[in-house]
């Protein structure tokens, strides 16, 4: 199936959801943990880069030092489209909030400070009506 790619239509349909839970960053050497099950995996030359839920991060003896609030964009966004992210990081930059961005192959994924998370959805939420 074929993602939108038409920026408007993006941002007004973007229908942010934010996914209960707290999220974390970590990093290991190696593969995933036996019994883990990350959200999110990024392979680097330093290590495997994992998000996950906080509480499986705390079972595993996992460092961490970021916790997040995970914000799923629920528009079936093109992995081609432009724009999208720039205006999602805009928004929430111009408001003080940092964001991790992932892209899926559905959907995009935004991991924000998980203090500032229902704030966050807000924020996009605003930017989705200003942009229909």
């Amino acid at each position: 199936m074929t993602g939108e790619s038409d920026l408007r239509a993006l941002l007004s349909g973007m229908r942010p959801e934010l996914n209960p839970g707290r999220y974390v960053f970590t990093s290991v050497t190696g593969g995933v943990p036996e019994g883990l099950v990350p959200v999110v995996t990024v392979t680097e030359p330093e290590g495997l880069t994992l998000v996950v839920p906080e509480e499986a991060a705390d079972a595993a003896g996992l460092a961490y030092d970021y916790v997040a609030g995970w914000i799923t964009l629920r528009a079936h966004s093109a992995l081609d489209a432009v724009g999208l992210t720039a205006s999602v990081s805009r928004a929430l930059a111009d408001a003080g909030l940092s964001c991790n961005v992932v892209a899926g192959f559905h959907h995009d994924h935004l991991f924000v400070p998980h203090e500032h998370a229902a704030r966050a959805v807000d924020l996009l939420e605003e930017l989705s009506r200003s942009s229909a």
